[in-house]
């Protein structure tokens, strides 16, 4: 038996290149960062979900460690009636 060498194929034939996924960067890092505070409603809300539910890390693209402090700015604000739990 011979081996076929070739390399593994996109599931489009016609020869395209393959799909090309830029890889996100956290809004809160660098020098042009956002800073994260419980204060800034308008910030926060942009990572509140349409239920209510904080965005994912994965999908929001914000560090691990900004994550955490973006959460628990979230949980304040809306302890202290700044934002609400969910929209109706």
């Amino acid at each position: 038996m011979q081996k076929d060498n070739k390399k593994f194929e996109d599931n489009d034939s016609t020869g395209s290149k393959p799909f090309f996924r830029r890889k996100k960067t956290c809004p809160f890092s660098g020098p042009e960062g956002i800073p994260i505070d419980f204060r800034d409603t308008r910030t926060l809300s942009k990572f509140v979900s349409e239920r209510g539910k904080i965005i994912p890390a994965r999908i929001s693209a914000v560090s691990a460690p900004k994550q955490r402090k973006l959460a628990q700015a979230i949980k304040r604000a809306r302890v202290l009636a700044l934002i609400p739990y969910l929209e109706r």
